[in-house]
């Protein structure tokens, strides 16, 4: 007989949601219940959405490394060794004529590299590469003690050993070590990115 009175309807709600509480036997039925429909839930919605990992083998587009043609595999094969050819070759620096005002931001670094009277601190030092020298390597030099530098001056001009159109790299004699030194065109113009002692 249908249930006619919200009095009723009432009663029928306190003893679905009462049976759980009248005895330890039924709240842990009630809590296996639960726990095996959440279960249910999480293996069955995610079929019904159609969740590749747990759907049959889709077909992958691959790229064939010899024709540039693609075709088309199972996802549940296992897939061929990729190739580590380069598709495209890598962008080359374009060669150039040496700028002379590259090769001036080079000897004038050198030489205030080489200058380091006794008792100069390195900020001191380097406050005279700053203006020649970009901000992201000063903090490696930011590093070298003045006192260890093994050269005093410049003893000859500059010599290009590669040149392209945004950046230089330039053999500046000493009378210590050789230095090869790195040169960048920057929007602030030619500054020094690097620099090493060669023989």
């Amino acid at each position: 007989m249908p249930i006619r009175t919200n009095r009723g309807r009432a009663a029928v709600y306190r003893r679905i949601w009462g049976f759980p509480l009248r005895s330890p036997a039924h709240l842990v039925g009630t809590a296996i219940a639960v726990v095996v429909l959440i279960v249910a839930i999480g293996i069955v919605v995610p079929q019904l959405l159609g969740n590749p990992n747990r759907s049959g083998p889709e077909p992958v587009r691959i790229q064939d490394p010899g024709g540039g043609t693609s075709t088309s595999r199972s996802a549940g094969t296992t897939p061929a060794p990729m190739s580590t050819r380069l598709t495209a070759p890598l962008v080359q620096p374009t060669s150039a004529a040496p700028d002379p005002a590259a090769l001036t931001v080079a000897k004038q670094w050198a030489t205030a590299w080489a200058t380091h009277p006794d008792g100069i601190t390195n900020a001191q030092w380097l406050d005279q590469l700053r203006p020649l020298t970009t901000e992201e390597y000063l903090p490696e030099m930011s590093t070298v003690d003045p006192a260890n530098i093994p050269a005093t001056r410049v003893t000859g001009e500059p010599t290009v050993t590669q040149s392209y159109t945004s950046s230089l790299q330039v053999l500046v004699p000493t009378d210590g070590p050789k230095l090869s030194i790195t040169v960048a065109k920057t929007p602030a113009g030619w500054l020094v990115t690097g620099y090493d002692q060669a023989s």
